[in-house]
């Protein structure tokens, strides 16, 4: 996308009363962007990470555009991630603001600790069954640790279904459920200005890396046992991603870079960008029987060891694909598993 067009599509939220607000995050992503949308009530889609800097900037940009914290009247969670809810607490609690989310996050939230210490052991879990060696998963479980207290619990007070409806003064916002990039994700059209908020469902200059997540639960930390099948997130996602590619939008606000103006166009590059990737994970495999850690050194040499839950997604879900595609099978041998070409 040129930089005429993301400045087009920034004037187009403009006029729609909507301000893009990027919020520095500690994550290689880089910014988050939240959106202020001027209506009664005031809403703001996502917060960013919970730290002083974010809250900061946070601030600055509300004032720069006449309006405090105090004044929310409601806040909207696209999804699950730290650098979309970190904030959640310190806001609601300073402004009063009603919570909407999607329904299945609201217990997921009320003791986000216990949560995202469920899903760190749910993450070892996966490490250790596709390959990554076990002192390297426990290191990466630390460092995941380390990372939790730029999240929030948080109450949710609009709990969200697919096809529910936000109905503000100036416009109505519909509740799309679409899981992949994480189970949560929800996306927020606006029929009458044909505009989408999409959190990072659709983002226009990184594919959203669908993440191997723990299922979401009516209890929030409880756990899937150790033989429950694994999710199938690039699975999920693509799904999505169809549903989506079918709406009538002509601008998608992403939680990270400008927005997109072709939605449709940067699905279809989306769809064969998987497809080539899943081609070459299966030229790998020819050889012989590999596990998911194997791929993922192959792919991207050292990123596979630090960002070693990343790009086991990554592989895992393209394998998916290609399984059921009935070109790859999946072998479980003791406690790993390997993948075969067919």
């Amino acid at each position: 996308m040129s930089t005429g067009e993301a400045d087009a599509g920034i004037a187009q939220a403009r006029d729609a009363g909507i301000h893009a607000i990027a919020i520095p995050t500690p994550f290689l992503v880089g910014r988050v962007n939240c959106y202020l949308i001027e209506d009664d009530p005031l809403t703001l889609v996502d917060t960013g990470p919970n730290s002083g800097k974010s809250l900061d900037d946070l601030e600055q940009a509300l004032r720069g555009l006449g309006r405090r914290v105090e004044d929310l009247g409601l806040i909207v969670i696209t999804h699950q991630h730290m650098d979309h809810l970190g904030l959640l607490e310190i806001l609601a609690r300073r402004s009063g603001a009603e919570v909407a989310a999607f329904g299945l996050l609201a217990p997921y939230l009320e003791d986000f600790s216990a949560s995202a210490t469920a899903d760190d052991a749910f993450s070892m879990q996966i490490m250790l069954r596709h390959g990554v060696p076990p002192e390297l998963a426990t290191a990466l479980g630390a460092v995941g640790a380390a990372f939790r207290a730029f999240g929030s619990s948080g109450r949710v007070t609009i709990p969200l279904r697919d096809g529910d409806e936000l109905t503000l003064r100036d416009r109505t916002l519909t509740a799309l459920h679409r899981p992949g990039h994480s189970p949560s994700d929800t996306v927020f059209f606006d029929d009458r200005r044909r505009l989408l908020i999409a959190g990072d469902h659709l983002l226009s200059r990184i594919s959203s890396n669908p993440l191997i997540t723990r299922p979401l639960t009516a209890t929030g930390a409880s756990a899937p046992p150790p033989d429950a099948e694994r999710p199938h997130a690039l699975v999920d996602y693509i799904a999505s991603m169809r549903r989506t590619r079918e709406l009538p939008a002509e601008l998608v606000l992403g939680g990270h870079g400008p927005p997109v103006l072709d939605h449709a166009a940067l699905i279809d590059e989306r769809f064969r960008g998987h497809d080539r990737r899943a081609r070459k994970l299966r030229r790998l495999l020819e050889p012989a029987p590999l596990t998911a850690y194997d791929l993922a050194s192959r792919m991207w040499g050292n990123v596979a060891v630090t960002q070693a839950f990343l790009t086991i997604s990554e592989v895992l879900g393209h394998l998916d694909l290609l399984i059921a595609d009935g070109k790859v099978r999946e072998d479980r041998d003791g406690s790993v598993t390997r993948f075969a070409v067919v």
